[in-house]
C-alpha cells in the first residue's frame, strides 16, 4: 500500500470528534459529518432539547411527576422505589427524594463488590433520609460462576448477570408492596452518550442461559432473572412507571458531589460506576483491553455535551491514567478470590479474543421479540419526525 494512502486509511480509522471526545477506536457504531461531529453529539443534543429540563419547564415538570407518585402513594406504604448503588446518580436521587418529601423504599444489590467506600456512603444515606432499606445478596456460588462463564464467553458486557438480578428484585418489590413508580437516576446530564456495539442490554435472560449452558459450571436456579418482555408486560399489567427526575433538574456532577457530602458526609469513590470492584474492573481492564473501549469518552463527552466540562479539560482527564496499579491488584485478588480462580486465571481470559454477545443465542431470535421491537421502532421513529 501506498505510504500516503496508508496514512490516510489509518487517520479515518483513529478520529476523534471535533466537538465531543468520541473516537472511532473500540468497534462501536459511529459516524462524522463534514464538520467532524460525530453522530452521539447530534444525537444528544436533539434528545437533550426535548428531554432534559434544567430550568423552569423542568420545574413544572418535576412538580407534576411529584404530585402524581405522591397521590398514587396514598394509602400504600412507599410512593417509590429506588436502587442504590453507593455512587453518584442513585445517592442524588435519594438526597433529592428526601428533600421532596417522598417516602422511598431503597434497594440494594450486594454481590460481594462494594468498596469499602461506597458500603458508608450507602449507611451515611440511608441514616440520613431514613428511607427503609431492603438488599439483596444474590447466591455467592451461583452468581460469580455465571460472572465467570461470561468472562469465559468473552462478551463486553459481563455486568449482565449482576444488572439483570438488580431489576428482577426491583420489580419484585414494586408488585410486592403495589409501588407504580421506579424513579431511576439515569440521566442525560452525565450520560446522553451511550454508543451502540461492544454492548449488550442486561435484560436478555436467553442470552444469559445461552451463555451459561456452554459456560456456566455451577446451577443458576438460585438467581431471579428479568426478561424484557416481562418487563414490559408488568409495565402494563401493573402499571409501573420508570421516572427520570435528575432530568428535571441543573443536575451538575461537582455540585451534587458537594451537596453529598454536606448533607450526609458523601465521600468520593475515584470515578463514574467505580463504586463497585467488579464494575471497576470491567470498565478500567476488561473494557480497555479486550476491546480497546475507554467508557470515559463516553462519560467525558456527556459532561461536554450538557456544558459541564469543555471539550479541552475532558482530553486532559483522558491523558491520565486509566487506574491506580495497586488499587487494581487488590480488586483483582477479591474478584478471583470469589470466582475460586487464580489472578493468573483472570490475567489468561483477558488476553483471549473477545466476542459479541450475539455469537451466543440471543432473545431477539424469536419472531414476537422481533414484532414487539419493530413497533418500539416505529414509535421511536414517529416521536423523532414530531420532534423535528
Amino acid at each position: 500500500m501506498d505510504i500516503k494512502i496508508q496514512e490516510v486509511v489509518i487517520w479515518l480509522k483513529n478520529r476523534r470528534c471535533s466537538c465531543c471526545i468520541m473516537s472511532d477506536i473500540g468497534g462501536i457504531e459511529i459516524t462524522f459529518d463534514n464538520s467532524g461531529t460525530c453522530n452521539y453529539c447530534r444525537d444528544a443534543a436533539k434528545w437533550m432539547k426535548y428531554e432534559y429540563h434544567p430550568d423552569d419547564i423542568g420545574q413544572k415538570k418535576l412538580e407534576a411527576l411529584l404530585a402524581e407518585v405522591k397521590q398514587a402513594g396514598e394509602g400504600k406504604k412507599y410512593d417509590c422505589i429506588m436502587g442504590i448503588s453507593g455512587g453518584l446518580d442513585s445517592s442524588y436521587l435519594a438526597y433529592l427524594g428526601s428533600k421532596w418529601g417522598l417516602r422511598v423504599l431503597a434497594v440494594h444489590v450486594d454481590d460481594g463488590y462494594d468498596t469499602e467506600i461506597s458500603k458508608q456512603n450507602i449507611r451515611k444515606l440511608i441514616e440520613k433520609t431514613g428511607f427503609d432499606y431492603e438488599v439483596i445478596a444474590p447466591d455467592p456460588e451461583q452468581y460469580n460462576a455465571l460472572t465467570l462463564a461470561y468472562m469465559k464467553a468473552g462478551v463486553p458486557n459481563i455486568a449482565v448477570p449482576q444488572d439483570n438480578i438488580l431489576f428482577a428484585f426491583l420489580y419484585a418489590k414494586m408488585k410486592e408492596y403495589r409501588i407504580p413508580y421506579f424513579f431511576s437516576g439515569a440521566n442525560l446530564a452525565l450520560e446522553s452518550i451511550t454508543p451502540s456495539g461492544n454492548t449488550w442490554k442486561n435484560s436478555d435472560v436467553t442470552n444469559i442461559k445461552a451463555i451459561h449452558k456452554l459456560f456456566g459450571t455451577k446451577p443458576i436456579d438460585k438467581l431471579k432473572f428479568y426478561g424484557t418482555l416481562e418487563k414490559q408486560f408488568d409495565k402494563y399489567l401493573f402499571g409501573i412507571h420508570t421516572a427520570t427526575p435528575l432530568d428535571y433538574v441543573d443536575y451538575n456532577r461537582e455540585r451534587a458531589f458537594q451537596e453529598l457530602a454536606d448533607f450526609c458526609g458523601f465521600e468520593y469513590y475515584g470515578g463514574k460506576h467505580l463504586e463497585n470492584a467488579l464494575t471497576a474492573f470491567i470498565q478500567l481492564r476488561w473494557f480497555p483491553e479486550k476491546f480497546s473501549v475507554d467508557k470515559r469518552e463516553w462519560h467525558l463527552s456527556s459532561m461536554i455535551v450538557s456544558g459541564q466540562i469543555t471539550r479541552d479539560e475532558a482530553l486532559r482527564l483522558l491523558e491520565a491514567p486509566l487506574y491506580d496499579a495497586a488499587m487494581m491488584r487488590a480488586y483483582e485478588q477479591q474478584i478471583a478470590d470469589n470466582m475460586s480462580v487464580s489472578v493468573a486465571e483472570l490475567e489468561e481470559l483477558l488476553r483471549q479474543p473477545g466476542h459479541q454477545h450475539n455469537e451466543y443465542k440471543i432473545e431477539d431470535d424469536g419472531w414476537f421479540f422481533k414484532l414487539y421491537m419493530w413497533v418500539k421502532k416505529v414509535r421511536r421513529s414517529f416521536l423523532d419526525v414530531f420532534r423535528k
